[in-house]
Order: structure tokens, then C-alpha cells, then sequence
């Protein structure tokens, strides 16, 4: 009777909610368990980045004690809608910043929470967030960059929120231009100005979600903590000068499409101001025969049983009131 050999253990892995566990080190870069973290970091030199969307409790308690993490950070990193903010905790410092993304034509909104520690970088991503893999491609096609450490894996993640709001802004820029023929119509189209409301609606969500983004960016560049080296704050920077730019793309759009929909009522309103007077003239003209003849029609002894040239002089006199009172409006451009 053969005897069955019993099948291997499957490698161990990490929970489907880490996206990436990766380890930067002299050797270069390797992909690590969450179990392994403490002996890759202590035989060598380097630091790790862990990439997490929506982690469970678990996940994140294993983090913290990995780590070291502060209970209040871990708190707020296991739920969405915080609001952007950087926040000290000893040796670590805690990040919070607003993602936004396309779908399905409509710009929906997530957060991104950041732990950053001296050999160590952990990204907790909740709701609308692209991946950050193209992030972690650029750093490690830049050894120069790489060589700043866990605050440059920092710098690109930053850098990639930011980025992704200018194809949006963008997207905002071309659909205004696209409404101008119909915004300076004279006509009344209620679809435009429904589409308007809508854009600044959606232009004030854009700014409430990345204007806080640059108070962020500021206290980092002015940040004293040795977790920002001075290499790394002129990357920063230039994230920020992005971010001031977005903000301000923003502002004007917004300004354009306030004046876009006073422009067009105003438009609309001098076009049936227009159509008010024309038909007033017209009203007029018809008006003044009809007065005189009913006038004329009131007499029970009829003018032209004694005046054979009445209704001939009747006409003409109606005539030239007609004429007299055209040629007003006419001046007047009424007509």
C-alpha cells in the first residue's frame, strides 16, 4: 500500500486589502510580508513601503504595533471623511489628503492617509483613489530620488494626488468652452443653464477637496521634522506650486461660470425685453384705427349720408396716424 505524501503548505501571503508591501534597500527592492517586516529592516539598510486600501482593524493593529503608530492616528486611519491635515506623533508624522477621480463622467471623492516614519511609508487609501503603482515605478526609475528615503516614496505620492485633479480641471476648462456658442445665445435654454449650476457645483466640491491640500503642502515645506530632509522639501515644493495652480485654475473657472450665467439671463432677459416692445408697437398700430374707427361707428346720424368724401378722408386720416405712429417706433427701434 503506497503511502501519499502529504502536499506542501502554501506560502504564506499578505491580506487582500495590501495592495503592496515593498522593501527599498541596498540590494534593491524586494516584495516582503507584513509577518517579515521587523527582520528585513533590521539585516539591512533601507525602508519599506505598504500600500493599503480599506485595511481591516487586524491589518492595521499589526501596523501600529509593527511601528509603533499612535492610537489616535490608527483611529483615524480605519475611517473615511477626515479632513486634510498633517499631524505630528513623535517620531511619525500622520498625513490626510483628498483624492478625486473620474467615473463614469462624474468626479467622485476618497482619501488618502499617510504614515511616514524614518525607514517606513504606509498609504491607507479609502473610497475614489487610483492605484499608486505609477508612483512607485517613477521612484524606482530614479535612483537619485530613491536615495532620499521614505520621505521621497512621500514626494511622489503627493505628487500623484495632485496630478490627478489637472486632467479634471482640464475636463472643466474644455466643457465651458465647449458651452460658449449656447451661453451667448439669445435664446432661453434651460439645459445650459441647468448644466452651469451643475459645473459650479461640481467646481466647489473640486474646491473644497483640494484647497486644503496646499495648507498640507505648506507645513511640510516649512516642516522642521528630520522625517523632511531639505533635498526632499524642494520635491515638495514644486508639488505645492502644482497644487497653488489647481486652486487658482479653479477660482477663475468658477468666477467664469458665475459671470457665464449672469451673462446668459442677461442676454435672455434683453432679448424678451426686445419681443416686449415689438409687440407693444405692434399693439399700438393696431390699436389707433381701431380707436378711431369706434369713434366714427359711435355716430347714429352716419357721416356720409350728408359728406359723400367722409370714409375717403376717414381712411387717409387713419393712414397717416398708422404712418406717423411707425415711423416713431421705428426710430425708436421699437420695430
Amino acid at each position: 500500500m503506497e503511502t501519499q505524501t502529504p502536499a506542501p503548505p502554501e506560502p504564506a501571503a499578505n491580506p487582500a486589502c495590501v495592495v503592496n508591501c515593498v522593501f527599498y534597500g541596498a540590494h534593491g527592492k524586494r516584495d516582503v510580508l507584513l509577518d517579515d517586516i521587523s527582520e528585513v529592516l533590521a539585516s539591512d539598510d533601507g525602508f519599506v513601503w505598504i500600500g493599503l486600501y480599506e485595511p481591516d482593524a487586524d491589518v492595521l493593529a499589526h501596523l501600529q504595533q509593527e511601528f509603533g503608530l499612535h492610537d489616535l492616528a490608527i483611529e483615524d486611519a480605519g475611517k473615511a471623511h477626515q479632513r486634510p491635515k498633517i499631524e505630528a506623533y513623535g517620531d511619525s508624522l500622520f498625513i490626510v489628503a483628498n483624492t478625486a477621480q473620474a467615473i463614469e463622467e462624474r468626479i467622485a471623492y476618497g482619501e488618502t492617509h499617510i504614515f511616514l516614519g524614518a525607514r517606513y511609508l504606509v498609504t491607507v487609501r479609502h473610497g475614489a483613489s487610483l492605484s499608486y503603482a505609477p508612483a512607485r515605478q517613477r521612484l524606482e526609475r530614479e535612483p537619485d530620488l530613491l536615495a532620499l528615503g521614505a520621505s521621497a516614496a512621500l514626494y511622489v505620492v503627493l505628487d500623484a494626488i495632485v496630478d490627478n485633479y489637472l486632467p479634471l480641471v482640464d475636463d472643466f476648462r474644455s466643457t465651458l468652452n465647449g458651452l460658449e456658442t449656447d451661453i451667448l445665445s439669445e435664446q432661453f435654454h434651460r439645459g445650459i443653464v441647468i448644466r452651469l449650476y451643475q459645473l459650479k457645483r461640481e467646481l466647489t466640491d473640486m474646491r473644497v477637496a483640494a484647497t486644503p491640500l496646499q495648507d498640507v503642502l505648506s507645513q511640510l515645506v516649512r516642516s522642521t521634522s528630520p522625517l523632511i530632509p531639505h533635498g526632499t522639501k524642494l520635491y515638495i515644493r514644486d508639488v505645492l506650486d502644482h497644487s497653488v495652480r489647481i486652486n487658482e485654475t479653479i477660482d477663475a473657472i468658477r468666477d467664469i461660470l458665475g459671470t457665464a450665467l449672469g451673462v446668459n439671463q442677461a442676454l435672455v432677459t434683453l432679448t424678451q425685453g426686445e419681443i416686449v416692445k415689438k409687440l407693444g408697437a405692434w399693439a399700438a398700430l393696431l390699436a389707433a384705427p381701431t380707436l378711431i374707427t369706434s369713434w366714427y361707428g359711435m355716430n347714429f346720424d352716419m357721416p356720409e349720408l350728408n359728406e359723400p368724401y367722409a370714409y375717403p378722408v376717414l381712411i387717409g386720416f387713419v393712414a397717416i396716424v398708422v404712418i406717423v405712429l411707425y415711423r416713431m417706433f421705428k426710430r425708436a427701434r421699437w420695430l
